[in-house]
């Protein structure tokens, strides 16, 4: 039968099987995402033990291990580590899988690759203890010994995609990717994390943002990994899955202000070439074919602003992101029929526009129509019918989903 040892100061304070629970109060759980590292899991399990017992603190390591053939398993077990085995792969999926299967009223997780030093537990442990929800480790601010991180991960990489995350979500951290971190036990529940992969470290840091928790860094080291293969990290693939994954958790950004930029671009100039016209520009000259082309840019920024607010809404809806206080405010302002009636108008407007259109047209004999009355009447008229489409039925479809919540919270299927 397998024994899971808690230790405090070396001293073995309970002895649980792998059958049993085990109900020793715990401060803290380690989790280490293991897939075949016999070579450095031992080294790490013992460093992280004897970081414990010199700190007085009472904790368990956790290996969860995502599919080891290499007796990675045993090794853990016959240093008194609990191995839970998660079947889905990725190290998201291991890491959540542990964090599951926690004890400790706060749970540290770091690779056991030998490449993060066990020893900081304690300071990250204490600045839990201050109130924090998570905590990491800021390698950059510790120190990467030579060899330890690729150029391409220490100077575009991980610079690049924290500032990325600082920007999108105002994240007070320079290090989103530290392997080494900690958090509260009682706040892993309120993150909702659901990625699998590595994109799983910056999943943390956005959703402790995202719920308003707090947050802070430590300086850690980065030491070169202990590894005799290839790391599981790859760098393009999983660097394009954290770039992904923040985009995707921030509607604001990927769609809404590019959306608002281009609309408000495009309306601007079609608004202006076809009051003006001519030679804005000394040697360009602006007529049909410049109007066309800053409509369809207009176009296209309000479907991107009309897309982000339904996917805002959506990711809402689906518990993938919390509420949002501006789009609360604006659904009490505006309501499915203040949509249908706005949209109507500019409809109205732009139907107006082609009868004016259809006019000129006849007093010209229905031969050539005018550029001048292409540019400043059929394109603005054909801009407000494409806008007033949108609005209306866009209205439509920002009911549905409010109806679906209702469903939810009914309890109806």
């Amino acid at each position: 039968m397998k024994s899971e040892v808690i230790f405090n100061a070396g001293n073995v304070l309970a002895d649980c099987s792998g059958s049993a629970i085990c109900t020793s109060r715990l401060d803290v759980t380690v989790v280490m995402p293991c897939l075949n590292e016999a070579r450095t899991l031992g080294g790490c399990i013992r460093e992280a033990t004897q970081a414990m017992n010199d700190a007085g603190i009472v904790g368990e390591i956790v290996v969860a291990d995502n599919g080891s053939t290499d007796g990675s398993q045993v090794i853990a077990s016959g240093l008194g580590a609990r191995v839970v085995t998660v079947a889905s792969r990725g190290y998201g999926s291991a890491l959540r899988g542990g964090i599951q299967a926690s004890r400790g009223e706060f749970v540290i997780m770091g690779d056991c690759d030998g490449s993060y030093d066990f020893n900081h537990i304690p300071r990250i442990l204490s600045k839990l203890r201050e109130g924090n929800d998570l905590v990491l480790g800021n390698r950059f601010l510790g120190g990467v010994q030579k060899d330890a991180m690729p150029w391409l991960h220490r100077y575009l990489g991980n610079p690049v995609l924290t500032a990325i995350g600082r920007i999108l979500f105002r994240c007070p951290v320079a290090d989103f990717h530290c392997g080494l971190r900690g958090l509260k036990r009682s706040s892993f529940d309120r993150m909702q994390l659901r990625t699998t992969g590595m994109e799983f470290a910056s999943e943390m840091v956005v959703k402790t943002r995202l719920a308003g928790m707090r947050m802070a860094e430590v300086p850690t080291v980065l030491r070169p990994d202990g590894r005799d293969r290839p790391p599981h990290l790859r760098s393009w693939r999983d660097g394009w899955r954290h770039l992904r994954f923040m985009l995707l958790l921030s509607p604001r950004w990927l769609f809404v202000w590019p959306g608002c930029l281009l609309a408000v671009v495009g309306s601007t100039m079609v608004l202006l070439v076809a009051a003006v016209g001519g030679e804005l520009v000394p040697g360009i000259h602006l007529s049909v074919n410049t109007s066309l082309a800053f409509a369809l840019l207009t176009m296209f920024g309000s479907q991107l602003v009309m897309t982000g607010v339904f996917a805002r809404v959506a990711a809402t809806r689906l518990g993938i992101l919390p509420g949002s206080d501006l789009l609360r405010r604006l659904s009490r302002r505006f309501s499915l029929e203040s949509g249908v009636v706005v949209g109507m108008a500019l409809m109205v407007l732009g139907v107006s526009g082609f009868a004016a259109a259809a006019m000129l047209w006849g007093k010209a004999g229905f031969g050539d129509l005018d550029s001048r009355w292409s540019v400043q009447v059929v394109i603005p008229a054909v801009l407000f019918v494409n806008l007033g489409m949108q609005l209306l039925f866009g209205s439509f479809l920002l009911a549905l989903l409010g109806m679906a919540s209702n469903v939810s919270k009914d309890g109806c299927s």
